[in-house]
């Protein structure tokens, strides 16, 4: 048993990792292009949120564009209108990563980490040194998820970890676990991977994985609201934007969380279940998006009232 649960917390700390280092190396490779294009092609509604989608997928992270927003809004470079935008198109692309992960590439990661390796070791070119990089924290991710995948199998005949995993087919319990994993964590990324590898090996349901998915999405907040400290009034309201967009789709989500389930069975009858998992990802923050962009004038006199300048 000792042998799992440092198996699981082995793939666990590499996907992490491999998550933040390929934030950071992106960053450093895109950042300022990734600020250039947050500042010109924001001007609206839409095209902030097509600007905060591409940049999110761009970036692997969703934190950290919505980090970058607030630097952008805390120096006067942004208003708070045009952040919104940006925020509503990070949580779509934050999707992205979920569809990779249900891809089932973690058998291929040792030839990304080998890749990787050598361009890396051979190149003397910043550019393709970067592009090594990359490409090996690719392959430790997948080789993370790998890990924690083959690490679960022997737990089905744990039934204490069976009986607490079927908390989740209640949506409440199961998007409350997924909130407290996220907050502990710090990657929603993570527990929606750690979702779909549950759902596939057959511990949890499809309303399991839908529920801990939601959960995610609220336990994400935590690291940008922690980017408002100290900031000003704008950039705080969009850390408080971003967690009032999460909390009304979640609650919205967990309302009509049954025709939501039916929908997603519906279009996944002949999907596995981990791909029903990332559909449903994408499927839910893309609606939650188009049901509240027509909302934020709304919110942000809101917010306006409730953090006013003085």
């Amino acid at each position: 048993m000792i042998e799992i649960i440092l198996s699981i917390l082995a793939g666990l700390v590499l996907f992490l990792y491999a998550v933040h280092s390929l934030s950071d190396t992106i960053q450093k490779a895109i950042g300022e292009k990734a600020k250039v294009w947050i500042l010109k092609f924001t001007s609206t509604a839409l095209t902030g949120i097509i600007t905060g989608t591409i940049v999110t997928a761009l970036l692997d992270s969703s934190s950290a564009v919505i980090i970058i927003t607030i630097i952008l809004v805390n120096s006067k470079l942004l208003t708070f209108r045009q952040a919104m935008g940006i925020v509503l198109g990070a949580n779509i692309g934050t999707t992205i990563s979920s569809q990779i992960i249900a891809m089932d590439v973690g058998k291929y990661s040792p030839i990304l980490l080998l890749i990787g390796f050598v361009l890396i070791v051979v190149s003397k070119s910043e550019k393709i040194n970067n592009t090594g990089k990359v490409i090996l924290y690719f392959g430790v991710l997948f080789f993370g998820l790998f890990t924690m995948e083959n690490a679960v199998e022997p737990l089905k005949n744990e039934p204490y970890f069976v009986e607490w995993l079927k908390k989740t087919e209640n949506p409440l319990l199961g998007a409350l676990i997924g909130a407290i994993v996220t907050l502990i964590i710090q990657s929603s990324s993570a527990t929606v991977g750690m979702a779909i590898i549950l759902a596939k090996k057959g511990f949890i349901g499809l309303t399991g994985g839908i529920a801990v998915m939601i959960g995610a999405e609220l336990g994400t907040c935590s690291d940008t609201l922690l980017a408002t400290i100290k900031g000003s009034r704008q950039a705080i309201k969009t850390g408080m934007f971003h967690l009032l967009f999460n909390l009304l789709s979640i609650t919205v989500g967990l309302i009509f969380f049954t025709p939501f389930l039916n929908l997603i069975e519906n279009m996944g009858r002949n999907l596995p279940i981990e791909r029903s998992v990332a559909n449903a990802h994408m499927i839910f923050n893309i609606t939650g998006v188009l049901l509240f962009v027509w909302a934020i004038p709304l919110l942000e006199k809101l917010l306006d009232k409730m953090l006013p300048e003085k």
